[in-house]
């Protein structure tokens, strides 16, 4: 079994790219049904936030695996695959782990040790598990990852000076402003992250807060936890005149800030700053509205520069974060080697076992009535000249084991003994609970 990884993050993809392969609702159960009913993937967990999409998978066979991955994935977006190249990584399977395991410690975040990436690990995973989509190596290897972001977190001082996508947008707009004392926030969207960027607004200054969500009770029940006010959200646009700040981040599809629908009453603060602020993906806001006089649009790409600010303080517990990181794959690999070497060993085995047995009833046939003594020096031969031909397979192979290379070189060997893997054995190994630590 082999651990694939197909996706894209804000190192290599804009968010005008990323916004297309957002997954959510009935988007995201197609695509584990998509995956269900694929032959050449065994398990899948697809991981989707603002600054990354990536889906992990297992498969029995890695070219075709791959193809499946950046098949869906150009698919889905609506991207030739020529052009999906420039974005997407599928790095090999040893790389894949270790990818995960940094993105579950908040080390491959925009914001370096965010707390909330390892909340969205965790979450992806048991959407999966109910969807029935993930298997035994991808439960194995989430619950491994999971337990090292804790690891990391409370052995490191990574998320003690917190960077979080709130804490950068807060930043962002006292950059632009200058200070957000008496200043008034319109949130768009009752979210988590919505109620977080908020709490930290006016931790920071911020003196009034208005909320708009689809949901208007969401809307009132959010409102009331910071003494603010609820507006329903076909009349957001109206009490734009009254904010210095807009935080959006609600989950729609298509941007809910528009021309269409705010153009006038922008037009109508007569150039009066304001900032908004869109922290989502897909995009809430349409960046043509900055051509206003007045009117400022940061997305979640514009954060970076609050993060290139903060990184140097953050060296000494990347450092801490990566050797935690570096001890825990080498236990997990070692499983994962033992996932794809032991059953290749116990199936060779039993093809010398076979060819043993085999060979010696031929000789008995052939000899005629034997001695018991006859039969044992015979027997004993036979089995001597098994042992020692599948020897140094045998021990090369557990030596590799310990290797990145190891499911490679059981590949190997599979294919030139032509060996034939019993699944229930397989099986075992694959639902063994390594990464249930913690």
């Amino acid at each position: 079994m082999y651990v694939l990884l197909a996706g894209l993050n804000h190192k290599t993809a804009p968010v005008d790219i990323r916004e297309r392969f957002a997954f959510c609702g009935a988007n995201l159960n197609n695509a584990y049904e998509f995956f269900k009913n694929n032959v050449d993937i065994e398990g899948t967990v697809i991981l989707t936030t603002c600054n990354r999409t990536e889906i992990y998978a297992t498969t029995r066979d890695i070219e075709r695996g791959m193809v499946v991955l950046k098949d869906f994935m150009s698919q889905y977006s609506g991207m030739d695959s020529q052009q999906l190249e420039r974005y997407l990584y599928q790095p090999n399977c040893y790389d894949a782990i270790y990818h995960l395991f940094r993105v579950a410690a908040g080390l491959d975040s925009m914001m370096v040790g965010e707390s909330q990436i390892l909340g969205q690990v965790k979450d992806a995973y048991l959407q999966a598990v109910q969807a029935g989509a993930s298997d035994g190596v991808l439960n194995t290897l989430f619950q491994k990852a999971i337990y090292v972001g804790k690891k990391v977190r409370t052995e490191t001082q990574i998320n003690k000076q917190p960077l979080s996508v709130p804490y950068a947008a807060v930043e962002l707009a006292r950059r632009s402003l200058g200070s957000l004392q008496g200043k008034t926030v319109m949130v768009v969207g009752a979210g988590e992250m919505s109620e977080l960027t908020t709490r930290c607004l006016m931790d920071n200054g911020v003196q009034s807060v208005i909320v708009s969500n689809r949901s208007y009770d969401k809307a009132e029940a959010m409102a009331r936890n910071f003494n603010g006010r609820a507006v329903r959200f076909d009349l957001l646009a109206t009490e734009m005149n009254q904010a210095d700040i807009i935080i959006s981040c609600t989950a729609a599809s298509h941007y809910v800030i528009r021309p269409d629908n705010c153009k006038e009453v922008l037009e109508s603060r007569q150039g009066r700053k304001i900032i908004m602020i869109d922290i989502a993906v897909p995009r809430d806001i349409n960046p043509s509205l900055e051509e206003i006089d007045g009117v400022f649009i940061y997305d979640i790409d514009d954060l970076q520069g609050v993060v290139d600010a903060n990184h140097l303080e953050k060296k000494k517990s990347i450092k801490q974060a990566q050797s935690i990181i570096t001890t825990e794959i080498d236990d997990f690999n070692e499983w994962l080697a033992s996932l794809y070497v032991v059953p290749v060993i116990t199936a060779l085995k039993s093809l010398g076992e076979e060819i043993k047995q085999n060979e010696l009833k031929k000789a008995y046939n052939r000899l005629g009535k034997l001695s018991s003594h006859e039969e044992k020096v015979i027997s004993s031969m036979a089995n001597s000249i098994i042992n020692q031909f599948i020897h140094f397979p045998i021990v090369n192979l557990k030596e590799m084991a310990d290797s990145n290379q190891g499911h490679l070189y059981a590949e190997v060997v599979k294919q030139l003994f032509c060996l034939e893997i019993d699944m229930k054995e397989q099986e075992k190994y694959e639902t063994s609970d390594i990464g249930k630590q913690g």
